[in-house]
């Protein structure tokens, strides 16, 4: 039986859920495909999902962590926090103040007695290249600081790396950055086994190979990737404009499932 009557969503675009199905103007996202499953089996069972997108981990503990402090409810809550990727993907990332910063938001968030749940990221996007070598290098020991703080408070983790084919096209939207439905399907399913929930005991069975994309159509994809995220991305940067200004969080209430 599951013993979880309230779930508490923290984090950034991963948690809010773009790249899923939308629902007037909202994306659905693996959050709430957990929230709806145990809800199935819990009776007025809570859920608040406070991500916003494009947020620095700085915004997620000042802006997000105040308001989750209001409704956790001991261990009966499950409170999940994914933040910092934004930080480690900016040029001017510096992880000695970053990696400090995730591991006293973490212990702040385990003194409430909730059960929390943690992320890892993918470190391996590419087969190779300088690229992938500094993604390797950021993210490899952004993930090993997860991990640590993590056996400290006793915290679950989801860890991106036991599932490789999580960053196969066949998860990835077509920005190259956040999951499409099947992704986040998969990851919702991830979670609950990890939090001892019924999933689909088949969630992450053997794939059949997806075809190989030939020149033409690689290179079509590849420039459309370029003009439609990879600019629009670079632009945002130079003048300080985050994909999440203006927005607010889809669920600050408590929404009742059951």
């Amino acid at each position: 039986m599951i013993r979880y009557s309230r779930f508490i969503a923290l984090g950034d675009s991963f948690t809010e859920g773009v790249g899923d199905i939308q629902f007037d103007g909202q994306f659905k996202g693996w959050a709430d495909r957990v929230a709806e499953r145990v809800a199935l089996k819990k009776s007025d069972f809570s859920f608040y999902n406070l991500a916003i997108r494009g947020k620095l981990l700085s915004q997620v503990i000042e802006d997000q962590i105040p308001e989750a402090m209001k409704w956790i409810e001991g261990p009966t809550t499950l409170l999940s926090f994914h933040a910092g990727a934004n930080d480690v993907l900016r040029p001017g990332y510096v992880p000695e103040v970053v990696l400090p910063q995730y591991r006293e938001a973490v212990r702040k968030l385990a003194a409430t007695g909730a059960q929390l749940l943690l992320f890892t990221a993918i470190e391996r996007v590419a087969k190779s290249g300088k690229m992938q070598e500094l993604w390797h290098q950021r993210f490899s020991t952004f993930n090993n600081n997860v991990r640590a703080i993590a056996a400290e408070v006793g915290a679950i983790v989801a860890d991106a790396n036991l599932d490789p084919d999580i960053a196969s096209r066949r998860f990835l939207d077509a920005d190259r950055l956040h999951l499409n439905p099947a992704g986040h399907a998969r990851v919702a399913e991830s979670v609950l086994q990890l939090i001892g929930a019924d999933f689909d005991p088949n969630w992450n069975a053997p794939l059949v190979p997806l075809p190989e994309l030939g020149k033409l159509e690689s290179a079509r994809i590849e420039m459309n990737w370029i003009i439609t995220f990879l600019i629009p991305w670079i632009s945002r940067r130079i003048r300080g404009i985050s994909s999440g200004d203006g927005r607010v969080a889809k669920h600050r209430e408590p929404i009742t499932l059951s």
